[in-house]
């Protein structure tokens, strides 16, 4: 039996999706216009703050390839239910938290509930959705997930000003409970009568990769850079790679599957994806922290300026579907990407006495190229794969996604403690100047990556309803 054409049909379920969506990118980034007031409560630094970034995002990468095992074994609307449970709980701890350790190890627990809502949400999706709807659905499922990511630092700036940082945590426990109650109403169950054996052996090599790699930026960190252990790490971690890749191609049913890299959409999409989020992925803690140490703004007000970020990528959603039918993919990824590395570039032209409505109207611009960014390389990977393999699609587009995210935040906050000479405002601008710079080039570097991508006729390109 076909799929119904219509979004109504299922606007619970989308609903649901997109909530759950919007909680996790708001948790992604409601931390970051709070990152000064946090790190004076636990006495750190603000760049010291990265672990609290950096593991909540690693926990995401890390755990998400489990996800498609998970649904096969125990259905879709049982893994979501204990997800957002889980999250809830670890939302609850990280409001609780009195030292930096803390605060880390309750975001971990964070990220093991937030690890299963992308992607299950994106397989429950591929499996109900009508392809022809299919894009128009995750641009609106995406738009909530852009407007948690943008309103995050505005609602935490707003907290921390006016009320404390704790309540940036415990704000998700009352949504939990209604996304709790949502997704036994609204859920779908898809599993099957047997799952196949998990891959631990794969999962533990790809775990350890990712953790070796995280560690290693860390001792990047340390004021007299420790080159024996961060490469020692660096080493171990390509070794793990190197030993997961044969391990996969000798398993029936790996944690991720890379013989999909066969697919040239595919890999150009996850190499894309990887590329590009590792120049954008630190952008907004950077802007707050060049609003609020650099230039002397309030929280509230750092935060307020990411709004105009999520109006720009809302306003320019809804041109992606005539855009991708007019230009296909390669030729709109290939050039909106090479615009984004430009107004990264950009970014460095700004100074404490730039007009707010020029900062503005950057933010805005920036923010509309990147919600077409963003919504295009998520669903580039479905583009050629049959249905059977959408699950393990979305668990190495999602496992990219965080990755790249927790790296890319590593590195940002790596350039800026690189950069950063002497202790002043000013010193703040200079470092975040050079380090948007860095940022763009690296994006460029990914409109490389989807020129080499086959022309994807029109009539393939999925249209809206």
């Amino acid at each position: 039996m076909g799929k119904p054409s219509t979004r109504e049909s299922y606007s619970g379920l989308i609903w649901l999706v997109a909530a759950a969506f919007f909680m996790q990118a708001l948790d992604s980034t409601i931390v970051n216009t709070a990152v000064p007031a946090m790190a004076d409560a636990l006495g750190v630094t603000p760049l010291g703050m990265r672990s609290a970034l950096t593991s909540y995002v690693l926990t995401l990468a890390i755990l998400i390839p489990a996800s498609p095992w998970l649904c096969d074994r125990f259905g879709t609307r049982r893994v979501f239910g204990i997800a957002i449970s889980v999250f809830a709980i670890g939302s609850l701890l990280c409001g609780l938290s009195q030292t930096l350790p803390q605060l880390v190890m309750a975001r971990v627990l964070q990220g093991c509930g937030g690890a299963a809502l992308m992607p299950v949400g994106r397989y429950v999706l591929v499996r109900t959705i009508d392809k022809r709807d299919f894009v128009q659905v995750m641009s609106t499922v995406a738009t909530f997930g852009l407007l948690g990511s943008v309103l995050g630092p505005l609602l935490g700036g707003a907290l921390v000003e006016y009320t404390n940082w704790r309540l940036i945590f415990l704000l998700n426990v009352p949504v939990g409970i209604v996304g709790i109650w949502l997704n036994r109403h609204e859920m779908p169950e898809y599993r099957l009568d047997k799952a196949n054996r998990f891959d631990l052996v794969g999962f533990l090599l790809f775990a350890g990769a990712s953790a070796l790699l995280l560690a290693a930026s860390e001792f990047a960190a340390d004021e007299h850079i420790r080159w024996a252990e961060m490469g020692t790490l660096v080493l171990m971690a390509i070794g793990l790679g190197i030993v997961y890749v044969w391990h996969s191609r000798r398993t029936d049913h790996p944690v991720a599957d890379i013989s999909l890299l066969r697919v040239r959409s595919v890999w150009v999409s996850l190499s894309g994806n990887l590329l590009t989020r590792l120049g954008v992925s630190g952008m907004f803690l950077l802007i707050v922290l060049f609003l609020q140490v650099g230039c002397g703004w309030s929280p509230l007000m750092a935060g307020l300026m990411m709004v105009p970020q999520a109006l720009g990528s809302i306003s320019a959603k809804w041109l992606v579907n005539r855009l991708l039918i007019r230009l296909g993919y390669r030729r709109m990824l290939f050039a909106n990407t090479l615009i984004v590395s430009v107004l990264l570039a950009m970014f460095a032209l700004l100074g404490p006495h730039t007009p707010m409505a020029m900062i503005a109207l950057l933010v805005f611009v920036y923010g509309g190229f990147m919600g077409m960014q963003y919504t295009v390389m998520n669903t580039l990977i479905y583009t050629d794969l049959d249905i059977k393999h959408a699950s393990m699609a979305s668990s190495m587009a999602s496992t990219t996604q965080y990755l790249s995210m927790s790296f890319g935040i590593a590195m940002a906050t790596l350039l800026m403690q690189t950069l950063l000479h002497g202790h002043g405002n000013a010193a703040y601008v200079v470092a975040f100047r050079w380090t948007v710079i860095v940022l763009a080039i690296i994006t460029a570097v990914a409109s490389r990556v989807f020129a080499r991508l086959d022309k994807v006729p029109i009539a393939t390109v999925p249209s809206s309803a």
